[in-house]
């Protein structure tokens, strides 16, 4: 059976805030962009409820919908939008060889990855049940929802601490959830922590569910792994924040990463260490993971593989 091949100018890997803005700049710059979706087209913010801090949207949006306007805007631009994802990529010589669904194969003059991350979950089915109905994954996107109110944190590395004492701002009081007897944060962060009143840590503490009334978080259910015994908590928020995982696995071997899989990028650039290799949004970012710095990104992104081909077209040979 022959290989279907198809030659394209620009290839864009992923469809979160990232991806489509880097296709809505791709598309003005007449790049012919295709994106590949990935399996969770629009990434993580389909699975978020409202969105109230990305700029132009006055009264909140929807993530979904959110997505759905980027996506709209994508392709009346001419971006060719294919739900697919990339099962392997071969980098060593131009055009950059994709292979899409295990079957078709890609030849791109430009790859740009945005692929995201995905949030490290406890595994609780009530954890996936209540998610977006007062549990989040991300403090700084979520924990105006709950100002005044009683929350939960689980985690106890920097982002754990970080995120805690962003909503110590916010909400009445912050249960830090913490699985061992000490932090594994920075000293500065513990210090922090400890020096923030309204939080009060839970060592040796592990969640076992939580509480819900079927359309909101009312509580959680810890357990102590010295004592073994239960204590519920009244909150309702309950906040997850023991790190992501970069979707970046098929790109291992070929790009540079840092120990946990994150994209290195050229400072102040999106360029990767693979020439016509470009990277945006949560896959290159571990400190910001916002939608709109992801989209700051995307843009770009674009831009790049946009001056690398005119480049490559105007070489001037001796």
């Amino acid at each position: 059976m022959s290989e279907e091949l198809e030659h394209v100018k620009c290839l864009i890997i992923g469809s979160g805030p990232a991806g489509y803005t880097a296709a809505i700049y791709a598309s003005r710059a007449d790049l012919k962009p295709v994106m590949y979706t990935g399996l969770l087209a629009g990434g993580q913010l389909t699975q978020t409820t409202d969105v109230e801090n990305f700029p132009g949207y006055p009264l909140g949006i929807m993530g979904p919908e959110m997505m759905e306007d980027f996506r709209k805007q994508a392709e009346r631009l001419g971006t060719d939008i294919r739900f697919g994802y990339v099962s392997s990529v071969d980098f060593t010589s131009l055009p950059h060889k994709v292979v899409v669904d295990e079957v078709k194969t890609i030849l791109a003059d430009t790859v740009i990855i945005s692929t995201g991350a995905s949030a490290k979950w406890l595994g609780l089915d009530s954890e996936q049940k209540y998610s977006g109905f007062g549990v989040s994954a991300c403090a700084v996107c979520d924990g105006f929802f709950f100002k005044g109110q009683d929350v939960a944190i689980v985690g106890a590395g920097d982002t754990a601490a970080e995120e805690a004492t962003y909503l110590a701002k916010l909400c009445r009081k912050v249960y830090m959830i913490v699985r061992r007897d000490e932090f594994r944060a920075s000293k500065a962060m513990v210090h922090r922590v400890l020096n923030t009143p309204n939080i009060e840590i839970l060592y040796n503490t592990e969640t076992k569910e939580i509480l819900g009334d079927g359309q909101s978080v009312t509580g959680v259910k810890v357990t102590n792994n010295v004592t073994n015994t239960d204590t519920d908590l009244d909150v309702t928020g309950f906040f997850v924040a023991i790190g992501h995982h970069p979707n970046t696995d098929i790109f291992k071997g070929w790009i540079h990463m840092d120990e946990t899989g994150y994209i290195k990028t050229r400072p102040g650039s999106t360029e990767t260490n693979v020439e016509g290799v470009f990277c945006c949004g949560d896959a290159q970012d571990h400190i910001y993971r916002q939608a709109v710095t992801a989209a700051g990104t995307g843009c770009m992104a674009a831009i790049d593989a946009e001056r690398y081909l005119a480049a490559k077209e105007h070489v001037v040979t001796a």
